[in-house]
């Protein structure tokens, strides 16, 4: 990556090596970086990345709106119901 360039990872922790990520952006190499996920989780509020300047922690929350959790507990509620009524539940992936 340029210099000027900034990681920004919101996938998984183990996609990124942390010790070198630490090295680039301490070095120069890499002008910042933003993370909601790390290589363990939850993260040591101690480890050396977080004090970085140049390094952006956020919470890993980005699907938890309160759209998505009204919609998450009408699907629940609506299974529900089908199972008492003896149907299938919606959205089955154990089939």
């Amino acid at each position: 990556m340029k210099s000027t360039a900034c990681l920004i990872n919101v996938a998984r922790g183990g996609l990124v090596d942390e010790q070198a990520l630490y090295r680039a952006l301490v070095e120069n190499r890499l002008a910042g970086a933003a993370s909601d996920v790390f290589d363990v989780e939850p993260a040591d509020p101690n480890r050396p990345l977080l004090g970085l300047p140049n390094f952006l922690a956020t919470p890993h929350v980005a699907g938890v709106t309160d759209g998505t959790s009204r919609r998450s507990a009408a699907c629940a509620a609506q299974n529900l119901d089908r199972i008492a009524a003896g149907l299938e539940p919606l959205y089955r992936i154990d089939q």
